[in-house]
């Protein structure tokens, strides 16, 4: 089993950054790919970006040049920092991690954009 905890999400004003991170409870070696989703109000969960265990990384082109998805092997951290945000980033966003054919997920970090 895995488990998953995410942390940093807020409050920003349009424009500023956050950093989110989701720590893993085993080495994210193990682990297929880790990912991040978001959920917004009345709206379905959607992949926002992800890290495979080869080092190859995915983003949603309404993210790309604005978040950067990476990893701390150390310390077993994936981190998610988020640039130039937007109101319509404005969602709880979840940590994810496929390890032996079954998916595990944090409990969520609200990220609120809003001046």
């Amino acid at each position: 089993q895995v488990q998953l905890v995410e942390s940093g999400g807020g409050l920003v004003q349009p424009g500023g950054s956050l950093r989110l991170s989701c720590a893993a409870s085993r080495s994210i070696f193990s682990i297929n790919n880790m990912s991040w989703h978001r959920q917004a109000p009345g709206k379905e969960r959607e992949l926002v970006a992800r890290i495979l265990r080869s080092g190859s990384i995915y983003y949603a082109d309404s993210v790309k040049g604005r978040f950067t998805i990476s990893r701390d092997n150390a310390k077993n951290t994936v981190h998610l920092q988020m640039d130039s945000l937007k109101p319509e980033d404005t969602a709880v966003y979840y940590c994810s991690g496929n390890y032996i054919t079954r998916d595990y997920w944090g409990q969520g970090t609200q990220v609120t954009v809003s001046s």
